[in-house]
């Protein structure tokens, strides 16, 4: 019998070729993505070209040259610190409001009835078919039937609590209305997206209480939801001029319309200002949605030798 001599492992027995003179398999050269690029660069042209024509219109006055006065008058002008005080301060509170109407609202729905998931997606999706007129004409309503029926009653005086001018609760209320189907998405989506009732049934075995599950085992779950609801809350409210307009309020979308037929240079720079303004509070909210839900885990460091 013939000798079995070992082989080197980087050849192939018998044949005295190593495995490594396979041929190479080709290699792919990246395809230019030109139409990728075509469509980002349209579409950055689309919204980039209106700012920076509003921005020349407001900075260069034809045979003056340029000018940021309009900028500068804006920080004195009659109204603009308040009606963007008074945006913001309704912006938060509708936020506040409708969250803690909604989340409350879709636990208990995903926990103890579900059958009922039908019937609270109808109520929070009806003020996408009801017009923001017929909206506002039917709190006309109520606000004017209540003072004569209830003049003698204390709720007058929450009826005249709820239109103050330095903040009207009413413009809250609308527009917490407006606000619940885009809410009521948000939450939905991040609530089928985690094993709500396993999570809860594991915290109450280990004996925490129903707020402590609700705060510290549910919400931290549906952090990117509640940013992306308190997102669309926000760009509605500072964006909406209808309600607050015919209800006779000024806020900062009303009071940019004010004053855009005397002060043209000025109004276009006021609505640079709100976009700008606009971004940074959504960027701030985006972040806060991407944000780790609990404080990292510290690092493991090797124990010295002795």
């Amino acid at each position: 019998m013939a000798a079995m001599t070992p082989t080197a492992p980087g050849t192939a027995p018998e044949t005295g070729t190593r495995a490594d003179d396979r041929p190479a398999a080709p290699v792919r050269r990246p395809r230019p993505r030109v139409w990728r690029g075509l469509v980002l660069g349209l579409g950055g042209a689309y919204f980039l070209v209106p700012l920076i024509a509003s921005f020349v219109f407001t900075v260069h006055t034809p045979g003056r040259g340029v000018s940021f006065a309009a900028y500068t008058e804006l920080l004195g002008a009659e109204g603009f610190p308040s009606s963007l005080l008074l945006s913001l301060g309704l912006a938060a509170a509708t936020v506040a409001l409708s969250l803690l109407l909604a989340v409350p609202a879709l636990v208990a729905v995903r926990l103890g009835a579900p059958r009922l998931r039908p019937v609270i997606e109808v109520l929070c999706t009806l003020p996408l078919v009801v017009p923001p007129i017929a909206l506002v004409t039917g709190i006309t309503t109520v606000l004017r039937w209540g003072p004569d029926h209830l003049s003698r009653t204390p709720l007058y005086q929450t009826f005249l609590a709820v239109q103050n001018e330095d903040f009207p609760v009413v413009l809250v209320l609308a527009y917490t209305v407006m606000a619940l189907p885009f809410v009521y998405r948000s939450l939905d989506a991040g609530l089928r997206a985690v094993d709500v009732p396993t999570l809860v049934e594991a915290a109450r075995n280990c004996g925490a209480s129903r707020t402590y599950v609700i705060l510290r085992v549910i919400l931290p779950n549906l952090r990117s939801s509640l940013a992306g609801a308190a997102f669309l809350t926000l760009a509605l409210v500072l964006g909406e001029f209808t309600v607050a307009s015919l209800l006779g309020f000024r806020p900062f979308a009303v009071w940019i319309v004010s004053i855009s037929g005397a002060q043209a240079r000025m109004s276009v720079a006021v609505s640079l200002l709100s976009l700008l303004v606009t971004w940074a509070l959504l960027l701030v909210l985006s972040r806060a949605g991407t944000a780790p839900a609990g404080p990292r885990p510290a690092r493991r460091t090797a124990p010295k030798e002795s």
